[in-house]
């Protein structure tokens, strides 16, 4: 408890920002014109009383002059260390300030009250607690410093109040916390306050003690580190001397190559384990030339490289690109103008990255061989504004194609897809996959299973190529596949892409192809310009209809080089004169006779339908659809040879229909007024020409069913008419596959009449609408509509068959 005693009328002697606490000697400067005065007054006025000079020493903080002083006394006045004049003065206790007054000298004279500090005895048992955690605190404080005399003087003080007031000479305390402890009078409350702020600074040491060792320790392991690699490079150095080697460039200090680029942060950890091992690893080691070329191609992989699509984003422009370019092919230039406004709309709206995945797109482009599948890619790439690299799939057999190969075999390299990736020099470029259904697999793998994972939008974001190890994105990249024929495609592969048909080109569409873009092409190979040799309309749709029947373009520029070569040879031979316009009619003399007449162009008994038993069918092949005849006979009777006979290389499914179509025949010959009685005495043979070609599928069946009604009833099958459909063994006309291209075809053979099956009425949607107007589509559902619409009345009442 504290009590009151005597006032005092003392001189104030100001310090600024610091605080002395009672028991506390401390020099000052007299050089101080505050503390000067206030020396001053004290011995004035000591003078009069006996005692040595007394001052009031108050802190005083941004001019304000705390509630509590301590009464100090004048020791000695001399001279500091430095040889200032200084007075040495001993805090003895706690003042409280009362009223200012007057007094000699020109110092500040203020009353003010001790407070006398009692302290119970004996002291009670938290206090005693207290000192001894106050003592133990300050002696490991001071033994961190190392002021072992001054542990022994803390030690020796059994004051409440001295030992409180011991802690005014800790560096560490702010000038606010001296304040607090001074105006603390209880001797118990100042003690518990000395040592929280003692607790709370050794707490604040051990952090900082911490904080500085793990740093210590940081670089003492950096200072190692540099030094160990430096004695490393002076090694290889002294190696590389000995050996007559010169001093590899700047370019091969990987870490600094790796550091500098801009990876993906786990990718940089890969790097920077790889780099650690080449570090490790001797000059003579093989695994030192792995890692090299594993990070050579790292760094060369354009990991962040995107190219910009602000120009595809001009949809009405990327369309004109792509129809400049390539004529028709309205399917895959609808998808792709879908693609780029789905894209663009995802762009404006901040929907560029969702989930990890980016908008990629996975097409396949399934067509005949010469429609422009190749080309239309680099179309593709160019009206999106992006880099276009091509992929030939065509007898790969090795997985590791795909994949990459290990790194621990001997020439590992990634696969293809990566090397396409660094090929193009950005992360979003249109790759073409071409002949994606020439792909084959033996002891190796199988290439088709390793794309599985290339061409699946969900989870290509995350690619890892065996021989890189590390994830690559390609959910932004454009993947076009191109293939001849749809079924060689695995049916996995197949699912993971949107299927987009080119069927082929119409008579008018190669018109406009060869016009637009064989004829300049060919002009400038040929060395004649646009102005020496000109083709009129008459003579390409002459060379596309008679001189080359494909689906493609392919043989049409072929035959346009031909003739152009035909023309320069005669001009440089001086048998023709420049400029000169090719028509119909000079055709045969530069190019021969036409390769493909129309059966309804040839002489009615030279035709093939000219005899009864034969007809024309509608086929699809790898080359497109085409033309396809039947023919039939019946073996004599005399030769005992009954049965079916079927020649051509046909296949199990095609075997079948030709026995449904004999058998509907059979049973129902008297309704349909043939002479079948006896059919089953006599062979039948039945016969597709071009043997050598693989013939499969169900939808020859209405075909075989005419060519064999032909053959009983003596009826000629029309010249102008084709069918295609599968038979049942009642007749129904069953619906079949390839209309379009079938139709396209039946176009290009001059057929003007065509049968198919009701059902696959709704796919005439996908036919062009000018092959549609010079065609007579007939939809039927029997058989018995086939035969009344193909057979031709006969001419001479035919005998029945015996």
């Amino acid at each position: 408890m504290a009590s009151t005693s005597t006032p005092l009328t003392l001189p104030v002697l100001p310090l600024d920002d610091e605080v002395v606490l009672p028991g506390m000697v401390v020099p000052l400067d007299l050089n101080d014109a505050d503390v000067r005065a206030a020396v001053e007054a004290a011995q004035a006025a000591a003078r009069a009383e006996p005692g040595k000079p007394r001052v009031l020493l108050v802190p005083r903080i941004d001019g304000t002059y705390a509630s509590t002083g301590v009464l100090g006394t004048v020791e000695q006045v001399g001279r500091l260390a430095d040889g200032d004049p200084g007075a040495l003065i001993r805090g003895r206790g706690r003042v409280r300030i009362g009223a200012g007054t007057t007094g000699p000298g020109a110092a500040l004279w203020v009353e003010g009250t001790r407070v006398d500090e009692t302290v119970p005895d004996p002291l009670p048992g938290h206090v005693t607690e207290l000192v001894k955690e106050y003592k133990a605190l300050a002696t490991a404080w001071l033994r961190k410093r190392g002021a072992w005399q001054v542990v022994d003087r803390v030690q020796a003080i059994d004051d409440v109040s001295a030992l409180a007031d011991n802690s005014g000479y800790s560096p560490f305390l702010t000038t606010e916390q001296k304040v607090e402890l001074l105006e603390t009078a209880d001797p118990a409350a100042r003690l518990k306050l000395a040592t929280q702020q003692l607790r709370d600074h050794l707490a604040e040491q051990d952090v900082a003690e911490t904080i500085a060792k793990d740093v210590q320790e940081g670089v003492d392991k950096q200072q190692r580190e540099f030094l160990l690699r430096r004695q490393l490079e002076a090694v290889r150095k002294e190696l590389r001397e000995l050996n007559g080697e010169q001093e590899g460039e700047e370019s091969d200090d990987y870490r600094a190559r790796v550091e500098a680029a801009d990876l993906p942060e786990k990718v940089r950890e890969a790097a920077l384990k790889e780099v650690e091992k080449l570090e490790r690893a001797s000059d003579q080691s093989p695994e030192g030339s792995w890692i090299r070329t594993w990070l050579d191609t790292v760094l060369e992989l354009p990991w962040n490289e995107r190219t910009d699509d602000s120009a595809a984003y001009d949809i009405q422009g990327a369309r004109a690109v792509l129809d400049a370019e390539h004529a028709g092919l309205d399917d895959v230039k609808e998808r792709i103008t879908e693609y780029l406004a789905v894209r663009k709309r995802r762009s404006d709206r901040g929907l560029g990255v969702v989930g990890g995945r980016r908008g990629g797109a996975v097409l396949a482009l399934v067509g005949p061989p010469g429609v422009g599948k190749t080309s239309l890619g680099e179309s593709v790439a160019h009206a999106m504004g992006r880099k276009f690299v091509r992929v030939a799939l065509g007898g790969v057999r090795d997985e590791a194609e795909i994949r990459g190969h290990r790194r621990t075999y001997v020439g590992a390299l990634p696969g293809r897809i990566v090397r396409a990736i660094k090929e193009a020099g950005s992360m979003n470029p249109v790759v073409l996959l071409d002949e994606i259904d020439k792909v084959g697999s033996d002891f190796r793998g199988d290439p088709a299973a390793a794309l599985l994972e290339v061409l699946d939008p969900a989870q290509n974001h995350t690619f890892r190529d065996h021989y890189l190890e590390v994830e690559l994105d390609l959910s932004d990249v454009v993947f076009l596949a191109t293939a001849n024929v749809l079924e060689a495609i695995p049916e996995a592969l197949l699912d993971r892409m949107e299927l987009v048909r080119l069927d082929g080109y119409t008579e008018d569409e190669k018109v406009v192809i060869a016009r637009d873009h064989l004829l300049p092409r060919q002009l400038e190979r040929a060395g004649l310009g646009a102005d020496e040799v000109t083709l009129d309309e008459g003579a390409l749709r002459k060379l596309a209809g008679e001189y080359t029947r494909e689906a493609g373009v392919r043989n049409l520029e072929r035959s346009v080089a031909r003739l152009l070569r035909k023309v320069a040879a005669q001009h440089e031979l001086g048998e023709r004169e420049l400029p000169f316009t090719v028509t119909d009619a000079d055709l045969r003399g530069l190019l021969g006779r036409p390769r493909h007449v129309p059966e309804s162009a040839q002489d009615p008994a030279e035709r093939r339908t000219a005899v009864p038993g034969v007809a024309t069918g509608l086929a699809v092949t790898g080359a497109g659809g085409d033309v396809l005849y039947v023919e039939a006979s019946l073996a004599d009777p005399e030769t005992g040879a009954a049965g079916l006979t079927l020649t051509g290389q046909l296949g199990d499914v095609m075997k079948e229909s030709a026995q449904i179509a004999l058998s509907f025949l059979r049973s129902h010959g008297a309704e349909l007024e043939l002479p079948v009685g006896d059919l089953k005495d006599r062979g039948v043979h039945i016969h597709f020409p071009a043997g050598a070609v693989p013939k499969d599928g169900p939808s020859a069946g209405v075909t075989m069913t005419t060519a064999l009604a032909s053959l009983l009833s003596g009826r000629q099958v029309r010249t102008d008419v084709a069918m295609t459909g599968e038979v049942s063994l009642t007749g129904r006309v069953l619906p079949i596959g390839g209309v379009k291209q079938k139709l396209l075809a039946a176009h290009r053979a001059g057929i003007t009449t065509v049968v198919i099956p009701k059902r696959n009425e709704p796919d005439l949607d996908d036919v062009p609408a000018e092959v549609l107007q010079k065609l007579d589509v007939h939809a039927v559902t029997d058989v018995r509509q086939v035969l009344e619409l193909a057979l031709s009345p006969a001419e001479v009442e035919l005998p029945a068959v015996a």
